[in-house]
């Protein structure tokens, strides 16, 4: 984990999520938020003050913190010391504490309305790893809540590195890549890069039940030059080209992040394939 700190203790967050490209991610993971937590109210009765949401991995804050402003019940918990004391510098009502996505004792079972997952799976490289936080997250979720966990894709990660900046003959003689092109723990010491086959059988390891997956930034990674020559109306009719395809299923691979949103599968989970 000293390597995951050290990075973020460089990374900024925060610029990333303000650039085009991030401002694509930020602005339509938002919107279905929004989505899920109106369709909670209109079917409990509840106020925004009453509608828990954690946030697993918060980093420093950009949903927490927007989230806590509407007035929502908000707690986040975040594994990086560097990024929690920012979130904690710039909101004292969201509740943020120090934590590990993979043990969530400190909250009760199905104590949250909505669990977010929005950093946890870049990193966690193992699939027995990715299992304990989707089943954490689970398990701190009501029964009629709403599960949002997000991953980095593997198509995107061969495109660019493998291909588009030349990295093909040493990805496959390192054992970066299989003969499948899929992504080995060897790719990457920080981030784990998945395929739409490989979130499903995760969620039937887990028992969740999918409601919808989208792709949260389409090719927005792609083209992050070309988004920042747009003027503002241009980048905003790129904004609504990518809200109209975003759920396109034929596209959702080569994204460079998903959102799969989830609900609990109350049946026993299909055990691992061998």
């Amino acid at each position: 984990m000293s390597g995951l700190e050290e990075y973020y203790n460089k990374f900024n967050e925060d610029k990333r999520l303000n650039s085009r490209h991030g401002q694509v991610e930020f602005r339509t993971s938002m919107r279905y938020i929004h989505r899920y937590l109106e369709e909670l109210a209109a079917a409990s009765g509840k106020e925004k003050a009453q509608i828990r949401i954690l946030d697993i991995g918060a980093g420093t804050g950009r949903y927490s913190i927007a989230l806590a402003k509407e007035g929502y019940d908000v707690s986040a918990v975040e594994l990086v010391k560097h990024n929690l004391g920012r979130l904690k510098a710039k909101c004292s009502f969201v509740k943020a504490y120090q934590g590990n996505a993979m043990r969530l004792k400190r909250f009760s079972d199905e104590s949250f309305n909505m669990v977010l997952l929005f950093g946890p799976l870049y990193h966690l490289h193992r699939e027995e790893d990715k299992l304990k936080a989707l089943t954490e997250a689970k398990r701190v979720l009501t029964k009629d809540g709403y599960l949002l966990a997000a991953y980095v894709m593997n198509e995107f990660s061969v495109i660019t590195y493998a291909f588009k900046e030349r990295h093909i003959r040493e990805s496959l003689e390192a054992g970066m890549l299989d003969a499948a092109f899929h992504c080995t723990e060897k790719a990457n010491k920080l981030y784990s890069m998945v395929r739409l086959e490989d979130i499903e059988r995760l969620n039937g390891m887990a028992g969740l039940r999918r409601v919808r997956i989208i792709s949260a930034d389409g090719a927005a990674n792609y083209i992050r030059p070309f988004l920042n020559a747009l003027d503002e109306e241009e980048f905003e009719y790129f904004l609504e080209y990518h809200l109209a395809t975003c759920e396109r299923m034929d596209l959702m691979g080569a994204a460079g992040h998903t959102v799969d949103i989830l609900r609990r599968y109350e049946i026993e989970p299909v055990p691992a394939l061998q």
